[in-house]
């Protein structure tokens, strides 16, 4: 019976370690596909340069989260223009009116992930 038992334990400690080996082909891959057009990609320049100190990725820093603001687009717009509390306003000299609308781009495309 005591044979057995040892039998079975060296058996069963062999099957795990058997088990066990490494990979020995190549890692796993994924392709990262950017789907962002240019001119979302221009708008998070326009975010990295004038809004991401006070709107860290988007959420609450100096200033409120925009990531999760519903406002509309335009609206958003307006507010960068014309400013509202501690937001300062940029004029079209800082933010011309095609870099306001590719922000505006960007922003909205948080809204889908």
């Amino acid at each position: 019976m005591r044979i057995f038992n040892c039998t079975f334990i060296a058996v069963l400690l062999v099957t795990i370690v058997a088990s066990c080996s490494s990979r020995v082909s190549e890692p796993v891959k994924q392709e990262v596909f950017d789907t962002r057009t240019a001119r979302e990609r221009h708008g998070e320049e326009v975010f990295m340069k004038h809004c991401q100190k006070c709107h860290p990725a988007g959420e609450a820093g100096l200033g409120p989260a925009i990531n999760s603001n519903p406002a509309p687009q335009f609206v958003k717009r307006f507010q960068v223009r014309h400013g509202l509390g501690m937001m300062p306003a940029f004029s079209d000299e800082v933010i011309s009116k095609k870099d306001l609308h590719d922000l505006s781009l960007y922003l909205k495309r948080w809204k889908t992930y």
